[in-house]
C-alpha cells in the first residue's frame, strides 16, 4: 500500500509545532471555509434516543433529498441510481471493486489523486498512467496516447474534474473524446466530481452523467467534504444509472453495514444551504488562486500553471527531490518561527520518477496565511541546498 503523499510527512508537522513552529498547511485539501450554520444545526438540534444504522445505501430521505439537488442542477438521476458512501473514498472503491477484478488495469492521467493508486494497489488492479505535463497545464493527454495503452485487461478510466492535484477544468470537447474511446472499447468511466461547483475563468463544468450514450458506463463520485467545507463527516456519494453496478456496490455497502448517521444528517441539511454561501465561497476561492499563483510565479525558479477549477495547483520547484525538499522544511527550515508544508509531487504519479521536482499546493487557507507560506517557501529556496 503506498504512502499518501497528503499526509505521510504529518509527524514531521506534529514534531514542528511541538517545537514551537507554526507550519501553514497547503499539504492537504481541508477548508478553513466555515460549514454551513444549517448543517452544524442540524446535528446540535438532532431528536436522538438511539444512534442507529441507516439503510446500506443510505437513509431514504437523505438520497430522495440529494437525487432532486442533482436534479435542480441538470442531472437526471433517481435516489435508486445513487448510494451514500464513507465520503469520496469509500465510493472510489465500491466502484472499483464492483466493476474490476485483481489484475484487470485502469487508465489514469497523471499527476492523479493519489487514493486512486492505493485503492487499486490493494484490490489488485494494475493502473496504467497517462502523463500530463505542466506546460500544457496538465490538459487531457491525446486520444492516439489512450489507444496505446488498450489491453484486453483494460476495463475502465477514471478522472478528476476539476483535477486534484492540479486545478485542471476539463473541457466537454476532451470529455467527447474520452466518450468516444469508451464506447469504442466498452470501457467504464469514472468522473470524480467533488469539486465541480469551482470552475473559474467564465469555465462551466460538465458532468459525464450528461454524455450522451454513456448511460451503462459512467460513474460518478461525489462527496460533501469540499462543497459545503465538512470534510470531518465523512459523507460521499456513488452514482450510477448501470443497474448490475449499483447492485454489486450494494454487497460491499452492505458488509460495511451503513455509511455515518451523523453525517448523514449533516449532508442532507446542507442541501438546504442559501445559495449565497456558494457565491461568498466561489469569490473567495478565486482571490486565493489568484493570489497565490502570482505570488509562486514571482519566485525564481518555480513554475505554476494558472487552476481552472478545484482549490489545488501542482507547481514545478528549483529543487532535485521534492520528497527531501518538502521534510526539510519540517525538520530543519523556518523563517520568523514559521514554514510551510506542501504535498511532494512523486506520490501523484505512478510513473518512476515522476514529479520528483513537484508538489502539490492547496490554496486553502485565507489570503494573509497563503501571503506568509509563500513568503516562508521563497525564503526557504534562497537557501536550501540539494
Amino acid at each position: 500500500m503506498p504512502a499518501s503523499p497528503i499526509r505521510k510527512l504529518v509527524p514531521y508537522a506534529e514534531a514542528a509545532k511541538k517545537r514551537g513552529i507554526k507550519v501553514f498547511h497547503l499539504n492537504i485539501g481541508q477548508p478553513d471555509i466555515k460549514t454551513p450554520e444549517v448543517a452544524l444545526n442540524a446535528v446540535k438540534n438532532a431528536d436522538l434516543k438511539v444512534l442507529e444504522y441507516s439503510h446500506s445505501a443510505g437513509n431514504e430521505s437523505y438520497r430522495k433529498k440529494l437525487a432532486a439537488y442533482y436534479q435542480k442542477h441538470g442531472i437526471n438521476v433517481t435516489q435508486d441510481q445513487l448510494m451514500i458512501t464513507v465520503g469520496g473514498s469509500e465510493a472510489i472503491q465500491f466502484g472499483l471493486y464492483s466493476c474490476l477484478d485483481a489484475g484487470d488495469e485502469v487508465i489514469i492521467p497523471e499527476p492523479f489523486y493519489a487514493n486512486y493508486n492505493g485503492f487499486a494497489t490493494a484490490g489488485d488492479i494494475v493502473v496504467k498512467p497517462i502523463t500530463s505535463t505542466i506546460e500544457t497545464g496538465f490538459s487531457l493527454p491525446a486520444i492516439e496516447e489512450f489507444e496505446k495503452l488498450i489491453t484486453p485487461k483494460t476495463k475502465a478510466i477514471i478522472i478528476c474534474n476539476p483535477n486534484n492535484p492540479t486545478g485542471y477544468l476539463y473541457s466537454k470537447e476532451e470529455l467527447l473524446h474520452l466518450r468516444e474511446i469508451v464506447l469504442k472499447h466498452d470501457l467504464y468511466l469514472f468522473a470524480d466530481e467533488v469539486y465541480r461547483e469551482f470552475c473559474y475563468d467564465g469555465q462551466t463544468h460538465t458532468s459525464i452523467l450528461n454524455l450522451e450514450g454513456l448511460e451503462e458506463n459512467a460513474i460518478v463520485v461525489d462527496s460533501i467534504s469540499k462543497r459545503f467545507s465538512a470534510c470531518g463527516a465523512r459523507i460521499g456519494c456513488l452514482i450510477t444509472r448501470n443497474k448490475n453496478v449499483i447492485d454489486t456496490a450494494m454487497k460491499f455497502a452492505q458488509a460495511r453495514l451503513s455509511p455515518p448517521s451523523l453525517g448523514q444528517i449533516v449532508g442532507e441539511a446542507a442541501l438546504e444551504t442559501p445559495v449565497e454561501y456558494f457565491k461568498e465561497v466561489y469569490h473567495e476561492y478565486i482571490s486565493r488562486r489568484n493570489n497565490i499563483v502570482e505570488k509562486l510565479n514571482a519566485i525564481p525558479g518555480v513554475k505554476c500553471p494558472n487552476p481552472g477549477g478545484a482549490f489545488y495547483a501542482m507547481i514545478e520547484l528549483p529543487v532535485k527531490d521534492a520528497d527531501f525538499f518538502c521534510q526539510w522544511l519540517l525538520e530543519d527550515f523556518n523563517f520568523n518561527g514559521k514554514t510551510v508544508m506542501m504535498a511532494p509531487g512523486s506520490g501523484f504519479y505512478s510513473t518512476p520518477a515522476m514529479g520528483k521536482n513537484q508538489a502539490r499546493v492547496a490554496y486553502v487557507l485565507k489570503n494573509e496565511d497563503i501571503n506568509q507560506a509563500i513568503e516562508c517557501l521563497a525564503e526557504a529556496l534562497k537557501v536550501y541546498k540539494d
